[in-house]
């Protein structure tokens, strides 16, 4: 059966530059580009943050360099999404900043009777796209959710401390106020 390798096989690695996709077929490394997991990245009520309504806002930052798949991505914001609509019936902000477009690779190797005849080994080991990621430095943020009160605060903060283990880097969580904007 096939499966996704561990992502610690990707995740602390350094990034290999060569994964261009080109217009002519023949200078591009990469053949196939994996299809993209993460289906929406702004949800909730855009309208209502651009009008000022939700002024309280927190951010997820990354504090390491890393690379974060596209389906930790897509795992994280189903499951803060489901959590924070349920709990405020849309009133709410939230978007997934980095856009993964990292073409990662690997070079299966088959194991087994009769192995050594159908593989090439590390002979034009170039491989094959499996996925796509977003490299992080630190500091760099991952999710930002803006709230209309202290309460709501309080509850997407612990919300957001669940998500923890989904995502292959420590991460720590910034709360600001936006301040009102006096009528003139």
């Amino acid at each position: 059966m096939a499966s996704l390798r561990k992502a610690n096989a990707y995740s602390k690695r350094s990034v290999t530059p060569n994964t261009r996709v080109s217009k002519r077929r023949q200078k591009s490394f990469v053949k196939v580009v994996p299809p993209q997991k993460i289906v929406k990245f702004e949800m909730g009520k855009i309208s209502q943050y651009n009008q000022g309504k939700l002024p309280h806002i927190l951010t997820v930052v990354s504090l390491e360099d890393v690379q974060i798949r596209h389906n930790a991505f897509e795992a994280c914001r189903q499951y803060i999404n489901k959590k924070v609509d349920k709990q405020f019936n849309g009133q709410y902000m939230f978007k997934v900043v980095p856009f993964p477009h990292h073409i990662q690779r690997e070079n299966k190797m088959l194991t087994g009777a009769g192995a050594d005849r159908m593989q090439t080994g590390m002979q034009l080991s170039f491989g094959k796209s499996t996925g796509k990621a977003a490299i992080l430095k630190p500091e760099s943020k991952i999710f930002v959710l803006a709230l209309p009160n202290e309460k709501s605060v309080q509850f997407t903060r612990n919300v957001l401390k669940q998500i923890k283990a989904k995502l292959p880097c420590k991460i720590r969580i910034d709360y600001s106020k936006l301040e009102e904007k006096p009528l003139k």
